[in-house]
């Protein structure tokens, strides 16, 4: 737990870690209670030394009762936002991330949105019928139609092309403009006048994480931030269910969420607890936050201190 002294008021903003399988401490979490679900699971086959791999035509099936209870977890207003790629299997895409769409659809999930995560350092390279990845998916699933999107919290710089494209405007740009293609969907140039930022694309342009040495596969953590910059708002409680190295609860305390981090390996769990505290020390009034603990699955709770 972290006292966040803001103001003239103190937040109370907890991160709570449980070591174990995420089936099992999924179900003791109450329902409609988590505001934001952020995660990147072990891909078929791969972290076989830490999560043992699991075989891309068995994914699906070893997905769903997972999903199903982020389902039962999640508010009606939140997001669950997934991370995950496809691997090649003798020479072409395992079809396993298409099928796992398909059948949490049939759950109840809504397929609202696909982001790309472009890695702008991907190293080059190739194989002899393709080229090195260079991207990876990120799938947004909601309950409902209607869900908490903060659209402004994630604006950027207009760019230097607007200077001269909205410099002088044709009478189309001042109108709405339908598109040519027929999908419904129009925009009126003239409206982007005199603005210095403009809403982003649905392509994340990020780095990969070099710099961390303890886990098999870290995400950046502005991936993470993105998204809890999207989703949520201060206080709302964020999900990790594979937790890793910490990086959604790390930036979820910085950030004043609380969050839950759930991780099978318990020497991941005792190094973000050592993480989080020692991220207290750049907290105001570090003296007064209570450690950070983790709930191991026979209930023994061992704490920082």
């Amino acid at each position: 737990m972290t006292l966040v002294e803001t103001g003239e008021r103190i937040m109370d903003i907890q991160a709570k870690i449980y070591q174990g399988d995420s089936r099992e401490w999924l179900r003791k979490l109450s329902e409609n209670s988590v505001d934001l679900i952020v995660t990147s699971p072990p891909y078929a086959d791969q972290r076989k030394n830490t999560y043992g791999g699991i075989p891309h035509d068995q994914y699906v099936e070893w997905f769903l009762p997972i999903s199903e209870q982020l389902l039962r977890v999640l508010k009606p207003t939140g997001t669950f936002v997934l991370n995950i790629k496809e691997k090649v299997v003798e020479g072409e895409r395992s079809t396993y991330v298409m099928e796992l769409i398909l059948e949490m659809r049939k759950q109840g999930w809504l397929w609202t949105e696909e982001f790309i995560w472009h890695k702008k350092n991907s190293y080059p390279g190739k194989w002899p019928n393709r080229f090195r990845d260079a991207w990876e998916r990120v799938l947004q699933f909601n309950k409902h139609k209607k869900f908490n999107m903060y659209q402004d919290a994630v604006m950027v710089p207009m760019g230097d092309w607007a200077q001269a494209r909205l410099k002088n405007l044709s009478e189309v740009d001042k109108t709405r403009d339908p598109s040519k293609v027929g999908s419904g969907f129009g925009k009126n140039i003239s409206n982007w006048v005199n603005r210095d930022k403009a809403y982003p694309t649905n392509v994340l342009h990020l780095a990969t994480e070099c710099n961390n040495k303890s886990h098999s596969a870290a995400f950046p953590e502005e991936l993470p931030e993105w998204f809890i910059k999207l989703f949520t708002q201060e206080n709302d409680l964020v999900l990790d269910p594979f937790m890793g190295s910490g990086t959604t609860l790390m930036v979820a305390n910085r950030m004043k969420r609380n969050s839950i981090g759930i991780d099978v390996m318990p020497e991941y769990c005792d190094m973000v607890k050592i993480h989080l505290a020692q991220a207290e020390f750049n907290l105001p009034n570090p003296k007064t936050n209570p450690p950070v603990n983790v709930e191991h699955p026979a209930g023994i709770r061992t704490g920082t201190n």
